[in-house]
């Protein structure tokens, strides 16, 4: 029994991790690529920014969207407040005064959580695509030209950009930057495979109609992105539109984040359960089982793999092995936690954020399996 539960316990996240982008690889080369080049005309953009209280990142946000290269009579950007306390509805009011040539709406909206203001941007765009970026994130000069040529192959729905950490050598944020990496990676392969299962919040894009209204307790990105697979649309990984952000440093913050998005994203994936079925969606729903559900219940099997291979300590060397690889694992982390505010090695940092995620995650699926979910939202607490 105990060996069952070792291998069971082990099989599945290393699965979920390593022998799903290998079964990715072998699909990839079967698939029909989807047409190069960019739609003519430009198609109208409407770039929507939800904030609270952002005022030390939006107005670099804004400069940075008004820097792109992208035609601006096609271009229109809405920043919803949610909320806001501080200065950011007066700092977006100012850049868009100071630039009458360019269509920039600013929504000064009462508290009602990012899904509201979403919503209510959507209701305002006219744009036929409708891009989404977070107030933190910045643009590079042809960023929205990247995000928009895969819709120029009428099966493509959404199209997801690339959110890079150029800098992750401080405290956690490290962890940021590699998990980052490792999705980047995952996301190519499932484009290249037709079964992009998510996109970052960074950004994103959605054609208009195929856009449907948010519900407050789930991740908007994931809805937002799966509008187009419930159409029979692809995602689309735009990996050349390119924004970059900051990875979170803090613990406290790894953790709240962490927590916060496996609770709603499991409550999406509650919501959006049609997809899930193979027999309907094929490969995507295979890409969503193991992308989006195993891995976020992964970190409760942990536990049971660790009393498993104490259990199995004289069955063998491999088992011994095993047992110690996961102490030094553990030890890792905890140094790396108990040292997060010196410059400690990288494997410490390293191990210490894997850790901080992890058990934010475990606790999220027990959060979400109790009932509970988040509705508000705060940025700065997960920075």
């Amino acid at each position: 029994m105990a060996e069952t539960i070792f291998w069971l316990c082990l099989s599945l996240p290393l699965f979920a991790c390593l022998g799903y982008p290998l079964l990715l690889a072998c699909c990839a080369p079967f698939q029909r690529p989807p047409p190069s080049g960019a739609p003519t005309p430009p198609p109208r953009v409407s770039v929507i920014v939800a904030a609270h209280d952002e005022e030390r990142h939006i107005g670099a946000k804004l400069r940075s969207l008004l820097d792109d290269d992208y035609p601006r009579e096609r271009r229109q950007i809405v920043v919803a407040s949610d909320g806001s306390r501080d200065a950011t509805v007066a700092l977006a009011r100012h850049i868009a005064q100071g630039n009458p040539w360019d269509d920039i709406r600013v929504l000064d909206l009462p508290r009602g959580g990012k899904a509201a203001a979403l919503n209510a941007s959507v209701a305002l765009a006219y744009g036929e695509i409708l891009v989404f970026s977070d107030a933190d994130t910045l643009w590079h000069g042809d960023t929205l030209r990247q995000l928009i040529a895969p819709f120029a192959d009428p099966r493509v729905g959404a199209s997801a950009g690339n959110v890079t950490i150029p800098d992750g050598g401080r405290a956690l944020a490290i962890g940021d930057r590699v998990y980052r990496a490792y999705e980047t990676w995952l996301r190519r392969l499932e484009s290249r495979s037709g079964c992009l299962a998510s996109a970052d919040g960074g950004l994103q894009a959605l054609r208009r109609e195929l856009f449907q209204p948010v519900p407050d307790d789930v991740t908007d990105d994931f809805f937002l992105v799966t509008c187009a697979p419930l159409a029979g649309r692809r995602i689309v990984f735009a990996e050349a539109a390119r924004v970059t952000d900051r990875g979170v440093e803090s613990a406290q913050g790894q953790f709240r984040r962490r927590r916060r998005i496996t609770v709603q994203g499991l409550q999406s994936l509650a919501r959006r359960r049609e997809l899930l079925d193979p027999a309907r969606h094929g490969l995507f729903a295979l890409a969503l089982i193991t992308h989006k559900l195993l891995r976020r219940f992964a970190p409760l099997l942990l536990v049971p793999l660790l009393a498993s291979n104490l259990w199995l300590w004289g069955a063998g060397g491999f088992y011994r092995f095993a047992l110690l690889a996961q102490l030094a694992g553990y030890g890792l982390a905890l140094i790396g936690l108990l040292g997060r505010h010196r410059r400690l090695p990288r494997p410490f940092r390293l191990a210490a954020c894997a850790l901080v995620t992890l058990g934010a995650m475990g606790v999220g699926v027990w959060q979400f399996l109790g009932g509970y979910r988040y509705r508000q939202w705060n940025p700065q607490q997960s920075r």
